[in-house]
């Protein structure tokens, strides 16, 4: 979770110290409220997949509570990011954080009644993780209001540690509270945890963001646009394919956990405690670690040797029979997670501009939760029938087998992007008042440029293409004249007077650069841009 201050101008983020974001009070209220929340939840986390155990030990059902717990974000995180865009971020997290903790109350009541069954725990499970995914998009997507932008990287590593830390404390702490005082004490933990989160956000008073003389964006209307966004957002689309690769075998040694310290270790909750503590702790150690792992390998070898590491730590969790290896396994996965997950979100963050953000971290957290959950579920499988160790080194093998085919795409390949608002295309000339709803309209910009420079023209003008689709435009194309060999036409539609005033607002600095290229191609003066919009009968 986030924390602190208004975003800077600075296009790029520097490299700044790790504690450059604690300067800013509102990152370190939240920063600090964040992490005893997520104490609870690991505390719940823990506690729940070993509630199952005794339940049910069956693996594939023991496996279905990670399949709760992440399926919610694979359903509902875009929508959840369209309204975290279209609605006040605070009190949006503000209402979700609210009702995540009546449930988690109300499911503490169950587990002291010993009213659970698994069906109850799976639902439960659900419901929890459903309001946690309802709120995710928007967390992520409040990190550069927290911070200034050359402190992000500081911030989202900070948000990483704070996870981690909880992650290291809280299954241990749980597993032990559990062996102390009964299973209902972490759940109990986790309800009253909230409450921090609850009254840092009450107390929070974000910057204002920059008024549009726009109306706000209709919901089903915010998703199209949202997908369209990232389909041609090619730095976004590396960052999803590298993730669908990585978390669909790295799933396993999560989901398999609480049988390895049941069946193979034949242990109990404090040990699964300890494991799942391991895995926060490596990955807490990895983090600092970080920065100088990226400066020597870059964000591509990075994520490669997280993987690697990965799949070495399946390896381990397939052969341990007793807590020193399991033990070793765990800290190895911690590591290798924080590793590739920081350079993803960070890879995906970079990628997007303010009106669109939550909305493109929603996508990265459906594909990277989607491919979690398939995993879990297909581990549990692979489990049932062929057993655990059979199961870890299928996933090890795969887990290799992934690096060199996602090798071809590129992360933070969006960095030095400037993603900042231009607005510098002139409001459309217009003979009277246009509704706002009324479409399509048709765009057209005249070219005249040398034909013999037509090769790189028609190539400049396809990568302008790709901004006009981006931000809204549904159909796009170039014509030439039969007639006159310099004379080119550019075309593209958008649904709506109002789309095409949106489209206005979202061009960035980079996109500005980019159009100067292509104008420079053209010999006289500035192209004609012509707006048509779709006749209605009197």
């Amino acid at each position: 979770m986030p924390a602190g201050e208004a975003p800077g101008d600075d296009p790029k983020p520097t490299t700044g110290s790790a504690w450059a974001p604690f300067r800013h009070p509102a990152f370190t209220v939240i920063w600090t409220a964040s992490v005893a929340a997520n104490v609870g939840t690991w505390m719940y986390t823990a506690a729940s997949a070993w509630l199952m155990t005794s339940l049910d030990p069956d693996p594939l059902i023991v496996s279905l509570v990670q399949v709760a717990a992440s399926l919610p974000i694979f359903l509902i995180a875009i929508p959840a990011g369209t309204l975290a865009d279209i609605v006040d971020r605070r009190r949006f997290l503000i209402v979700g954080e609210a009702a995540n903790t009546a449930i988690a109350a109300i499911f503490a009541i169950l587990v002291t009644a010993d009213l659970v069954t698994p069906s109850v725990l799976l639902v439960f499970t659900f419901l929890i993780g459903g309001f946690g995914a309802l709120t995710a998009p928007a967390w992520q997507a409040v990190t550069p209001q927290l911070v200034p932008k050359q402190d992000l990287h500081a911030a989202i590593a900070a948000n990483s540690v704070g996870f981690n830390v909880s992650r290291a404390v809280g299954p241990a702490l749980g597993g032990a509270l559990t062996a102390a005082f009964g299973i209902a004490t972490p759940f109990w933990i986790n309800a009253l945890s909230n409450l921090g989160i609850n009254g840092g956000l009450v107390w929070w008073r974000p910057p204002r963001r920059r008024a549009g003389h726009l109306p706000a964006e209709r919901f089903g209307r915010a998703i199209r646009t949202g997908l369209r966004y990232a389909r041609h957002n090619r730095h976004l689309r590396a960052t999803l394919l590298r993730a669908v690769g990585f978390f669909l075998f790295a799933s396993a040694y999560w989901a398999l956990l609480p049988l390895v310290a049941q069946s193979q270790i034949a242990a109990g909750p404090e040990i699964y405690g300890i494991l799942l503590g391991a895995i926060g702790a490596g990955a807490v150690a990895a983090a600092f670690g970080l920065p100088w792992a990226k400066r020597q390998l870059g964000a591509d070898r990075l994520v490669a040797a997280g993987t690697g590491g990965t799949a070495l730590a399946l390896v381990l969790f397939g052969v341990a029979r007793d807590a020193t290896t399991a033990l070793m396994a765990s800290v190895l996965a911690g590591g290798s997670w924080i590793a590739v997950l920081s350079t993803l979100n960070v890879s995906a963050q970079v990628a997007l501009p303010e009106w669109v953000r939550a909305r493109g971290l929603a996508l990265f957290m459906t594909v990277y939760l989607g491919a979690h959950t398939a995993g879990s579920a297909l581990w549990g499988k692979v489990a049932q029938l062929y057993g655990l160790p059979i199961a870890h080194f299928i996933a090890a093998a795969g887990a290799l087998a992934i690096i060199p085919l996602t090798w071809r795409w590129h992360l933070l390949t969006g960095v030095d992007v400037d993603l900042t608002p231009s607005l510098h295309w002139q409001p459309p000339v217009v003979s009277g008042t246009i509704e706002q709803d009324r479409g399509p309209v048709l765009v057209t910009v005249e070219y005249r440029i040398d034909p013999a420079k037509r090769r790189a023209f028609l190539a400049a003008l396809d990568r302008l293409g790709q901004e006009r689709r981006r931000d809204g435009a549904y159909a796009w194309g170039v014509f030439e004249d039969a007639a006159d060999p310099a004379r080119f036409v550019e075309t593209f539609l958008v649904e709506s007077w109002l789309e095409h005033l949106r489209q206005h607002e979202r061009v960035t600095n980079a996109d500005r650069v980019l159009q100067a290229h292509v104008q420079r191609f053209h010999l006289e003066g500035a192209p004609k841009v012509t707006h048509m919009i779709a006749a209605e009968q009197e």
